[in-house]
């Protein structure tokens, strides 16, 4: 889609959110985030580079959500997200590639079609004491270079998903449809599964997940690559401080002849103190532990960050995040679980801001 096409498209709905407010409950949102961040070891040859980067402590976001009242207890919802490059004012992704989706909300739960968040996304971010900051945190994924990131999947396209809530426990599926149509397609190719149950108590919490992703069938052997990961995790509040513990099983079996399956463990900890009301201290720790790559060749990276983040008031914090990696065997290893690193050690400073509406 052209980009006056957007454009026109977004203003469009802006200009309904008026007439549509009378009739149900609609809401635009936002989260702008913007820093500047000093990284070493992150160009050719060494040296250090430093950026006005977007989301240091969330991707920022803009976004517009809704409900009306069917009667009976019985809602219909729905929810349009974007994420924003802030530092160019570009479009990251589709233009809804964060949320597109509709479905019935009632006392049995919620489900919707579309694009979504999955399960498992849902559930373990609640248990990150860093909560996936781009800035940094490894419980999505962790940059050990070679053949995997080990981690999980944040969202599925065709998907239909549900969500529950019991008292303080929390459960959901969502299931990404593989909609391949070529010769000999099934229904399993290229389908995605995530499923999650947690108990998230004020002060304790516990969490395991389960996520499947199907590859299509490879007509050479007849099977496809198939990725499953586990999670687990818990956190204890007392006091000031809160305490987290977590990891992730991963294992991608390969489709092709002659080609090595992957394995590899994720593992996290750490903790946020509030110094003050305002004022929260939060340290963690990420190790990747890589199980069958060639003899000599496991990176193992761990990560190591430290954030004070200030809220200046409801919505709107002041953030310093200092991070440093480092892994085995002269692999090379970054603190972005996005960018490539170009060391077997990394170090990194990002001060930022963060406004929400």
């Amino acid at each position: 889609m052209k980009r006056t096409s957007m454009a026109a498209a977004v203003a469009m709905m802006f200009a309904a959110l008026s007439s549509a407010h009378a009739q149900s409950n609609v809401q635009v949102y936002g989260l702008l985030d913007m820093g500047v961040d000093i990284t070493s070891d992150a160009k050719q040859g060494g040296g250090s580079v430093a950026h006005v980067s977007s989301g240091g402590m969330n991707t920022s976001r803009w976004g517009i959500k809704g409900s009306e009242d069917l009667g009976g207890g019985l809602k219909a919802v729905f929810q349009l997200e974007s994420g924003i490059l802030m530092d160019t004012g570009a479009q990251d992704g589709n233009l809804f590639k964060r949320q597109a989706n509709v479905g019935l909300e009632g006392n049995w739960g919620r489900v919707v079609l579309g694009r979504s968040f999955t399960s498992v996304y849902d559930t373990v971010i609640r248990f990150d004491p860093m909560g996936f900051a781009p800035y940094y945190s490894w419980a999505t994924g962790g940059s050990a270079t070679l053949p995997s990131k080990y981690g999980m999947t944040t969202g599925f396209d065709n998907l239909i998903k549900y969500s529950g809530k019991t008292g303080d426990w929390n459960y959901g599926f969502s299931y990404g449809m593989g909609e391949q149509q070529g010769a000999g397609a099934s229904s399993a190719d290229s389908a995605k599964y995530a499923g999650a149950v947690s108990y998230q108590g004020e002060s304790l919490g516990g969490m395991f997940t389960v996520e499947r992703i199907n590859g299509n069938v490879v007509a050479a052997t007849g099977n496809r690559d198939e990725t499953t990961a586990f999670h687990f995790g818990g956190y204890y509040a007392v006091g000031p401080a809160k305490i987290y513990l977590g990891g992730r099983t991963y294992k991608l079996v390969a489709g092709k002849a002659n080609v090595a399956d992957v394995k590899g463990n994720t593992f996290w900890a750490g903790v946020a103190y509030k110094l003050q009301p305002n004022v929260t201290l939060t340290g963690a720790v990420y190790h990747i532990d890589q199980r069958n790559l060639a003899a000599g060749k496991d990176a193992d990276p761990t990560l190591y960050v430290v954030r004070y983040r200030y809220a200046a008031s409801k919505r709107t914090d002041l953030y310093a995040t200092f991070g440093y990696t480092n892994g085995k065997h002269d692999q090379l290893v970054g603190l972005s679980r996005d960018d490539a690193g170009f060391g077997d050690s990394q170090k990194g400073l990002m001060v930022g801001m963060q406004h929400r509406f």
